[in-house]
Parts: C-alpha cells; sequence; structure tokens
C-alpha cells in the first residue's frame, strides 16, 4: 500500500458525522456482475477485503483466453494472483479459517500465499471490499461463490450492498480495517486468551490455547 493510501487511511474522522454520500445499490447478482467482474480486475494500488466467511469462488476466465472462449469458470484467485504479479497490494482478513476448496486451490498456486495475504480474526463479520482508495463495497455479501461467485440466480444468496466513492467513507473504512490488520485491537479483546492467532502475535511464539473459541 503506498504512503498516500496509508495516510489517507489514518485520518479516519467520526464514523457518525452526518453527511451525504453517492451510493450506488448492487442487488443480488450485480455483486458479480460490479463488483468480481469490473472493481476487482481495475485494482492497480490495493484490493482491501474483508469477510465473514472465506470460501472457493468461480468466476468467468479472462476475456481473450482460451478458457473464456470455453466457457469455463477458474478461480477467483487466478484474478487476485495476476493483480498481485502487477505489485497490487492484496489483503484479505476474515473471521473463519477459509473453506477447504480456497485453502486447497491457495495451495496449489506455489508462491501465492505470500503475496495474496491473509489474517484471521474472528471477531470479525464486517464485509467490505475497497479498491485503491477509489472505491468501497459495504453490504451483506461474504468472500464466498454463493455470495458474489458466478451462481446462477435461483442458486445464489439474496444479497444487498452499496458502491461508493465517497472519500469520507473510503478513510473511515480503511482505517477501520488496518486498525484490525495491525493488531491494534488485540491487546484489549475480551477474546484473546481463546483466539488461535492474535494479529500482533505474527512473527513470535504462537500463545498457548486456553479452552474453547468462543461461538
Amino acid at each position: 500500500m503506498t504512503k498516500g493510501l496509508v495516510a489517507r487511511a489514518a485520518r479516519g474522522g467520526s464514523p457518525r458525522e452526518p453527511r451525504l454520500a453517492r451510493v450506488r445499490l448492487l442487488c443480488d447478482a450485480d455483486h458479480y456482475d460490479e463488483l468480481v467482474q469490473k472493481e476487482l480486475p481495475s485494482a492497480k494500488v490495493a484490493l482491501w477485503i474483508a469477510t465473514a466467511n472465506l470460501k472457493e469462488l468461480r468466476v468467468e476466465a479472462p476475456i481473450g483466453t482460451r478458457a473464456r472462449a470455453q466457457g469455463r469458470y477458474v478461480s477467483v484467485l487466478e484474478t487476485l494472483e495476476a493483480l498481485a504479479d502487477r505489485g497490487v497490494d492484496v489483503r484479505i482478513l476474515h473471521g473463519r479459517p477459509p473453506s477447504r476448496a480456497f485453502a486447497a486451490e491457495l495451495g496449489k498456486r506455489r508462491g501465492l500465499a505470500q503475496k495474496v495475504l491473509l489474517r484471521e480474526c474472528p471477531r470479525v463479520h464486517l464485509k467490505l471490499v475497497a479498491v485503491d482508495g477509489r472505491a468501497l463495497y459495504l453490504g451483506s455479501a461474504n468472500f464466498t461463490g454463493a455470495g458474489i461467485g458466478a451462481r446462477g440466480d435461483t442458486r445464489r444468496n439474496f444479497e444487498i450492498g452499496i458502491l461508493t466513492d465517497d472519500e469520507h467513507l473510503l478513510d473511515v473504512l480503511q482505517a477501520r480495517f488496518d486498525a484490525i490488520w495491525s493488531g491494534k485491537e488485540c491487546s484489549g479483546c475480551g477474546l484473546r486468551r481463546e483466539c488461535p492467532k492474535p494479529i500482533d502475535m505474527l512473527g513470535t511464539k504462537p500463545p498457548r490455547r486456553r479452552g474453547k473459541l468462543a461461538p
């Protein structure tokens, strides 16, 4: 992430400040058409994703590829890997362990786990996507196939969200994401004793587990 984006995230501001913001409503399949097909691949600097559940999801193969001509669908990790290879800062903050299918797909791509960064916090239930500090998604959709993937209209979840370029919302939500991602919330967390992976302990010896993780 560039220094400019860090500065914008740090400014924050009062999240309770009343204001008017220009937003676009996303319903159901709009999440795939607008968010997955248009916004995610357009990232040039940073792509930050927060989701309660993280599962493998399939997307249409890139335009111009043989797979696209054959009507095939590929893992969204192909898109994220391409972004990371172009230098995009790709981060996924998730509340539960990734699904087996997602973990398996990640494991098949050598070195990808060092380029697409994942951090787990059991208190994360927010769903957001921030692209380059210019576009922000807020809504109900998790980063899953049923939430934003290429599911048929009769099989996908009913989802509602908004897409906005409002600078104030971007500042506040990027700062919130960064606070969780960097472990600033860890020291005072009421679940710290049960947390399997305290973020502020990354790179140090893992803490000893005490009891079971609260549901």
